[in-house]
């Protein structure tokens, strides 16, 4: 597998049609009181960074994540609504890449949250579902990592015979999965299923001695005496980056050229006040994660967030970088049962979709 190693770049700016000093306003001066963890309930003045376009009137169902990158600054601020006032946008909650995967399945959804091994799963059989990735949230680090309850263990190695929790079908699964069988232990340590929200009620009952997982659970099970052996940075170094990503479905890209576009420059936008302005942008992070705001700004140390120019170059969307991250993603899977097979060729190769990205780039 490649392993991709983009790096942060933080005065890197975008070439959007307007200044985005509007936005950065709009952050710093519109923190409500009565601010919530639904976009509904946002009252402060909104301001798109590029010409609203009133012309687009698409229905879109997007789902997101309690994952601190720029799709929540995104939503939390309303851009998508603030540059598209005539389309009509619903925000749903999924708490994992499996509740991802069921939603696609049952055509529940347009685009949402996914991290790259759910993504892969979900257009492998037997669901094969039509998806194109359509951005790049984040390459996951240290926010994903394996925390563990006994003070004795130090490595992986002292975990045999101990049961893990993860939510399967997870980013998080993936890297676990993938360290598992470097150390050859996939025989040997018990792992369950649980979602985010029943980890620290199952840790607290002693039900598993660890888990792979992110935040805020992560610094909850810290919290509650556990600490880290291992995190996903150390499983990209073994060939197994992972990433959070945005993923549509084929149909819903192919028939919204223009909403993809605006879609595609707001979540630039998102990404560029994570880059150049973190404390800005962590406002946002703590308002949806209903985190303290210095804790939100703690949460982006785990991440590296690629600029728009970078997800056009060939690393990622220009290229084949990603198309080949998600093949071999694919292709571990299909060894450790985590899919049934692999789907025909060329689908993996061909997930990646960077029109949208390359227009809004020239």
């Amino acid at each position: 597998m490649n392993t991709l190693t983009p790096t942060r770049r933080r005065g890197t700016a975008l070439r959007l049609a307007a200044a985005s000093l509007g936005v950065i306003l709009a952050l710093s001066g519109c923190v409500q009181s009565g601010r919530t963890t639904h976009p509904d309930n946002f009252s402060g003045e909104l301001t798109c960074p590029v010409e609203p376009d009133p012309s687009i009137t698409t229905s879109a169902r997007i789902a997101w994540q309690a994952i601190p990158n720029g799709d929540l600054v995104v939503k939390d601020l309303q851009l998508l609504e603030a540059c598209m006032p005539e389309a009509n946008i619903s925000w749903l909650k999924m708490n994992s890449g499996g509740d991802v995967i069921q939603a696609f399945g049952s055509d529940s959804l347009d685009i949402s949250q996914v991290g790259s091994s759910p993504v892969v799963k979900a257009a492998s059989p037997p669901l094969s579902k039509d998806l194109k990735v359509i951005w790049i949230s984040d390459v996951i680090g240290d926010a994903e990592s394996l925390v563990v309850k006994d003070p004795s263990i130090e490595s992986l190695a002292d975990m045999s015979g101990k049961t893990i929790g993860v939510p399967f079908g997870s980013t998080a699964h993936y890297s676990l999965l993938t360290a598992l069988g470097e150390e050859g232990l996939s025989d040997e340590v018990g792992v369950i299923n649980l979602a985010t929200d029943a980890i620290l009620a199952a840790w607290q009952r002693d039900e598993i001695d660890a888990a792979w997982v992110w935040e805020p659970t992560l610094s909850e099970l810290l919290a509650e005496q556990g600490h880290t052996i291992l995190s996903s940075e150390a499983s990209a170094g073994l060939g197994a980056p992972t990433f959070d990503l945005i993923a549509g479905t084929d149909a819903f890209i192919t028939a919204n050229p223009e909403f993809m576009r605006m879609w595609t420059l707001v979540q630039a936008e998102g990404t560029r006040l994570l880059n150049e302005e973190p404390e800005l942008a962590a406002t946002s992070i703590s308002v949806q994660l209903g985190v303290e705001q210095e804790d939100a700004e703690k949460l982006l140390d785990g991440y590296i967030y690629p600029t728009l120019e970078e997800q056009a170059g060939a690393e990622y969307f220009g290229g084949d970088g990603l198309a080949t991250a998600l093949t071999s993603t694919a292709e571990f899977l299909e060894t450790q049962s985590g899919i049934d097979a692999l789907a025909e060729d060329g689908v993996y190769q061909e997930m990646p979709y960077g029109e949208a990205i390359e227009e809004v780039t020239r």
